[in-house]
């Protein structure tokens, strides 16, 4: 027999007390180190330390992982034999609720228990008894608007805005505050006489929004015709801060909570107050996205599959093969009824991928720790998934026990199919697909923005690998994003070169290249024959991003990231951007 310990002398109900406690406890620690980052944010704006900053993202973004770790390991100690008992869970759920009832974040208190719970049980599917799959209390309304935001009543916009800019309290000064004030006037009285409106009120939130070199004045505009967005864009100069731009539409504004970027370093007490303030902006926007792009993505990831379960419990539309070319590591199906995909890794990969599942999987790490850019897909992982049999097409599900039989299967009661590990996306339409379906001016525009999407990669140090039109896809909002990571690799890590000159004309003629190829080495001379670019778009193509296939391009952006710049890449267009003279913009 195992020697006695303290704890294997307490009662279940004594034992479920100091477990929770534990978890509870280190939920404080995960909230309290979490606030303690993001309030770096200002100081290292106001510096420009923005390699800093860079290093405050990736420690928040390893705190979720680090902490669990931790508690995980002190509950199943604490537990003992009884680590597994599930009227022990069940009471330590009933104790953690009752500790996180006067918290400000409860709801990501409950996503905290469930994270330590799935890690010890590995559950399929979801248990009640043990989890909280359905949130235990109802959001309160805002009971104190001030602690969330502050209301101005424009009698005169200026004033108005000049009290906005200075409610910052940023510790820089303003490069141009006179100016700069002006032309928001200027840009919101055009909006209303464009839109034949007025304003009567305007909610601004109480903390600034930081990512990357920005900071982010978010709040809303109250008209006649609904609630409008408004968006602030703050960035340092040679003189001090200015005032880079003015988003006052639901499509830009969503674009800065996008599922492609980074995300959002914002103080707040209450996250589930500023998620609805969002949401009233943008109602759109999932609140899952919302959560996410505040840097609460364990909380998001709950809230994404609380959705799946409510749309599988009202929807009977069979599961399907996602559209577009099948690829050659990954199997996709969606619900046709639903804007997400579930991709599933293959058991094998055809020739002439190398990769291997671990490969794969490290790169959508890579790809969860590194600024996308706005280019690339933010996917949420799940084990132990479970659907019903009757949910699939056949040929579906007999195609899924083929290609990954080492993820699906079918459980003992025939009826149940468990998909060990998942990730799920938003569903973005293939760009091989738009194209063909796009008239001419808006597949030129798109092909313009796949360019870019290439180069915005490029200077976050992502080198997409296999740049193939079926890798990439469009988003609601018309931006073409990077979905295929199996070949994504940092851009540092390539050696880009230019090919050799030709030695004799039976080198020219070869089968096979006369000179030795590195496993780095990268040719741009070739891509544009693996894009596949239909004819009516390469030409625009080859007018604005025909440096993509010289290796200067490459080797120069490769310098700059070594030399350590961080280039600024904005998220919002060109026309929504205030007029500055070259001495205020970027140092």
């Amino acid at each position: 027999m195992p020697p006695t310990t303290p704890s294997s002398r307490l009662t279940d109900s004594r034992l479920a007390n100091l477990a929770a406690r534990q978890i509870y406890d280190g939920f404080c620690r995960f909230r309290g180190r979490f606030q303690e980052i993001t309030c770096l944010a200002q100081k290292r704006f106001e510096e420009k330390d923005w390699h800093a900053q860079r290093a405050d993202s990736l420690q928040r973004l390893n705190l979720y992982r680090e902490i669990v770790d931790r508690v995980v390991i002190i509950v199943e100690e604490l537990l003992g034999e009884r680590r597994t008992r599930k009227v022990v869970w069940s009471g330590m759920k009933a104790v953690y609720s009752g500790l996180i009832d006067e918290k400000s974040d409860w709801e990501l208190g409950e996503t905290f228990f469930n994270s330590i719970t799935r890690r010890i049980f590995t559950t399929v599917g979801v248990d009640p008894q043990i989890e909280f799959v359905d949130p235990d209390y109802d959001l309160p309304p805002l009971t104190d608007p001030k602690s969330l935001y502050t209301t101005y009543y424009p009698g005169n916009l200026d004033e108005t805005v000049q009290q906005m800019l200075l409610a910052c309290q940023l510790n820089v000064p303003f490069a141009n505050f006179a100016e700069d004030c002006r032309q928001i006037s200027d840009r919101l009285r055009r909006f209303l006489e464009e839109n034949r409106s007025s304003l009567y009120r305007i909610d601004v939130v109480n903390s600034l929004f930081f990512r990357g070199k920005g900071a982010y004045l978010i709040g809303r505009i109250y008209t006649p015709q609904g609630l409008v967005p408004l968006s602030l864009v703050l960035l340092q100069g040679k003189k001090g801060i200015f005032i880079d731009a003015v988003l006052l539409d639901q499509s830009s504004v969503s674009i800065l909570f996008s599922f492609t970027r980074a995300y959002f370093h914002v103080m707040v007490e209450r996250p589930s107050d500023l998620v609805q303030f969002i949401r009233s902006i943008l109602p759109l926007k999932r609140v899952a996205e919302i959560y996410i792009s505040l840097g609460y993505n364990k909380h998001g990831k709950t809230e994404l599959y609380r959705t799946l379960l409510n749309h599988f419990k009202q929807s009977q539309a069979p599961l399907e093969i996602a559209p577009g070319q099948r690829g050659m590591v990954m199997t996709v199906f969606t619900p046709p009824d639903l804007d997400v995909v579930f991709k599933l890794i293959k058991d094998r990969f055809a020739p002439p991928k190398k990769t291997t599942r671990q490969d794969v999987m490290r790169n959508y790490d890579l790809v969860f720790r590194h600024d996308r850019a706005g280019r690339l897909i933010d996917a949420q992982s799940y084990e132990f998934l479970e659907f019903k049999k009757s949910r699939f097409q056949e040929a579906l599900l007999t195609e899924l026990l083929e290609i990954a039989g080492n993820t699906v299967r079918i459980a003992e009661d025939e009826d149940t199919v468990v998909v060990s590990y998942a990730y799920v996306e938003r569903q973005v339409t293939p760009l091989d697909i738009f194209l063909k379906q796009a008239d001419t001016a808006t597949a030129n525009h798109i092909i313009i923005d796949y360019g870019q999407a290439i180069k915005d990669l490029a200077v976050t140090n992502i080198f997409a690998g296999d740049m193939l039109l079926k890798n990439f896809g469009v988003t609601r909002h018309g931006r073409v994003v990077f979905y295929d990571y199996d070949e994504l690799r940092p851009l540092t890590e390539c050696n880009f070169r230019k090919f050799p000159q030709a030695m004799s004309y039976e080198d020219e003629l070869a089968a096979e290249p006369w000179f030795h190829i590195a496993e780095n080495d990268v040719f741009p001379e070739e891509f544009l024959h693996f894009m596949g670019l239909p004819n009516s778009v390469k030409d625009t193509f080859l007018q604005h991003h025909s440096d993509l296939l010289d290796a200067t391009f490459w080797q120069e952006t490769q310098q700059r990231i070594l030399a350590g710049e961080i280039i600024t890449i904005r998220p919002y267009l060109e026309q929504h951007r205030l007029p500055q003279p070259s001495d205020v913009l970027d140092s």
